[in-house]
């Protein structure tokens, strides 16, 4: 084996274990990451306006919504004890670069008529591993409301 061979296949072998770090890096990244898999409840509301947060609601036993979520999908409840009506929805979501999707496949009678006119929710999305907010933006991009979350499972 000539040397320029030699010094090929140990550049080789150097490059490739420095990819494998580099993958292994990722990886550990990615882990890290929080993650909304699991079972979280509303502590409160959030309502803006042009100056920023207007005002908060802080959910009571007469309002209480959950939501879980698996790898893919998303199901969430809503109690209103002073409403006749359900509220539920069960369906995908997405969660990347901070923005939160949910396409909802059905739901409540309430929550199904909602759907026939718009079944795919986005929103601005804060995140760490006990809590997160939802945050819904208008087409300019301003904040109109969001809903903050902690986890319970």
């Amino acid at each position: 084996m000539s040397k320029y061979t030699f010094l090929f296949v140990l550049l080789a072998l150097f490059s490739s274990c420095k990819d494998m770090d580099k993958n292994t890096e990722a990886e550990d990244q990615m882990k890290d990451e929080p993650t909304l898999e699991g079972a979280w409840e509303l502590v409160s509301f959030l309502n803006y306006d042009s100056d920023g947060v207007a005002d908060t609601i802080n959910s009571t036993n007469d309002y209480k919504q959950m939501k879980m979520y698996s790898k893919s999908k998303i199901m969430w409840s809503r109690l209103r004890t002073g409403d006749s009506l359900d509220w539920f929805g069960v369906g995908d979501y997405t969660f990347k670069d901070g923005v939160l999707t949910e396409v909802l496949d059905y739901g409540s009678k309430a929550m199904n008529n909602r759907i026939k006119d718009n079944s795919r929710f986005q929103f601005e999305i804060e995140i760490t591993d006990s809590t997160f907010t939802q945050i819904e933006v208008d087409s300019l991009g301003n904040r109109i409301y969001a809903e903050n979350y902690k986890r319970i499972e």
